[in-house]
């Protein structure tokens, strides 16, 4: 019995040992994690990147010699690469060292290294860039990289001269720009050739018995391109199924009644059982080309395409879209397609390079073939990460050679980098039965666009004087006389 109780109290003080000893331990993994939670974070981004967070400002005092030992060595490391600052914070992470090929740099929205030695760049997204926050004024070797894919109605006073050559390196739909996403919204190669979503010709002329020869979707309705005021016209010489919320005349399934369902495999497939579809674009910008385009080609489907006056260069074969541009008005277009409707071996003309998976453009090949990153495809950078790793790489190379004693390269963008004329609209002699009124939208963007010029103008003027400056001056230099 007396064995026993003391097996007891030995048990006793062993658990009492380990439960003091696990406590302890406890709370030592507890601050560490404290600690190593706010130093680096993972990220929530698919890549799966780590972030940089505030340094821990307390911590138990047999854990701060440590503590303070790691916090230095990460600013050690951080110090030793060029630090591209994200004015506009596209990215969300608070710090990230980035490997770009065999350089590296610290990628960062955090402001507070706005005036740190290292930072080299900033880095600015388009539709975000605005006056009422810029970094100046701006030093000798600090760097502008603007990233830009939208269209101009996002931010017109990006797409004149004083503004867009205020930057040292771009990533716009350009061809002409230092990181061209012109083919941002195209796969690849495969997608164009697939025949996944291919209706045979007979089957899409049993469904002209109750669909029309031509389909257009569209919700953003008015914009700066007027298509609406075309389409409208058109609807006048040709049936036109029209589903969007502009000049909708058909409803999809419920279902498929939002924005996100458009790359849903059931709105592919209604999609693809007609023969033609207006592809028109939300502006005529040189290069400025969307899915509205390469859609229907990954289809099956013929597009009728307006925007991009430089389309042609882009285009899988002479043969694989009809350019609204070619026709004088709506009334030739729509005859036009009426004998592709009718006449099997013309339409079978327009389809010929999807049936044999022939794509005869070198330029889209090799674009496609050379870019240095992928469209939802996880096992390429993104072209966001594209758009970083230049900026990243043009500015080790400078590095290396100021190294060397020798002057750094100039980069700057040109007025080609983002190349969109005044916007226009369209005026039709014939008169349109129960046309609505002409709205302040559609009458909007001519002004807006001569507007954007005089803001152009005047944010050149100040950002030039390199010193920060405040609303109140920049409009008083737009509407002065």
């Amino acid at each position: 019995m007396v064995r026993i109780q003391r097996r007891k109290v030995l048990a006793s003080c062993l658990c009492m040992t380990a439960t003091v000893f696990l406590l302890v331990t406890l709370q030592v993994v507890v601050e560490l994690g404290k600690f190593e939670r706010k130093t680096f974070k993972n990220s929530n981004l698919q890549d799966g990147r780590k972030k940089l967070e505030e340094e821990p400002e307390h911590l138990n005092p047999f854990l701060q010699k440590d503590a303070l030992s790691l916090i230095r060595k990460r600013k050690l490391e951080i110090d030793s690469y060029p630090i591209m600052l994200w004015w506009s914070p596209l990215t969300g992470e608070t710090g990230r060292l980035g490997q770009c090929g065999a350089d590296a740099c610290f990628f960062t929205i955090n402001r507070t290294y706005w005036h740190h030695p290292m930072t080299k760049a900033f880095l600015f997204y388009g539709t975000d860039f605005n006056i009422e926050s810029l970094p100046l004024p701006r030093k000798a070797h600090h760097d502008w990289a603007l990233f830009h894919e939208e269209s101009p109605k996002n931010n017109y006073k990006l797409f004149h001269k004083p503004v867009i050559t205020l930057f040292n390196y771009t990533a716009t739909f350009s061809r002409h720009s230092h990181l061209p996403l012109t083919t941002q919204y195209l796969e690849g190669v495969e997608v164009l050739k697939s025949l996944r979503y291919l209706v045979p010709l007979q089957s899409k002329n049993n469904l002209r018995k109750r669909l029309a020869p031509l389909v257009y979707v569209q919700s953003d309705c008015d914009p700066p391109s007027d298509r609406d005021s075309y389409v409208r016209e058109l609807m006048t010489y040709i049936e036109v199924d029209s589903y969007g919320e502009c000049l909708r005349n058909k409803d999809l399934p419920q279902p498929l009644n939002n924005p996100a369902s458009m790359d849903a495999d059931g709105f592919y497939r209604i999609i693809a059982q007609y023969k033609f579809i207006l592809a028109f674009e939300n502006a005529v910008c040189d290069d400025y080309i969307t899915e509205k385009f390469w859609r229907p080609l990954k289809l099956g489907v013929v597009p009728v395409y307006y925007g991009s006056p430089s389309i042609a260069d882009w285009l899988p074969s002479n043969r694989s879209a009809i350019l609204v541009s070619e026709f004088s008005h709506p009334r030739e277009l729509a005859s036009y397609i009426r004998q592709l409707d009718h006449d099997d071996r013309l339409y079978e003309a327009y389809m010929e390079w999807k049936l044999k998976g022939e794509i005869s453009n070198q330029r889209l090949l090799a674009t496609l073939r050379e870019r240095k990153w992928g469209v939802q495809d996880i096992n390429q950078d993104n072209y966001i990460d594209a758009f970083e790793c230049m900026v990243c790489s043009k500015v080790w190379d400078n590095m290396r050679l100021q190294e060397k004693g020798l002057p750094p390269q100039k980069w700057k963008a040109e007025v080609t980098h983002l190349s969109c004329p005044e916007p226009t609209t369209f005026a039709f002699s014939s008169p349109v039965p129960h046309a609505p009124r002409r709205n302040s939208l559609r009458e909007m963007w001519i002004p807006s666009f001569q507007q954007s010029k005089k803001e152009a103008q005047a944010l050149r003027w100040l950002v030039d004087r390199n010193q920060n400056f405040s609303t109140q001056e920049f409009w008083g230099l737009v509407f002065k006389e």
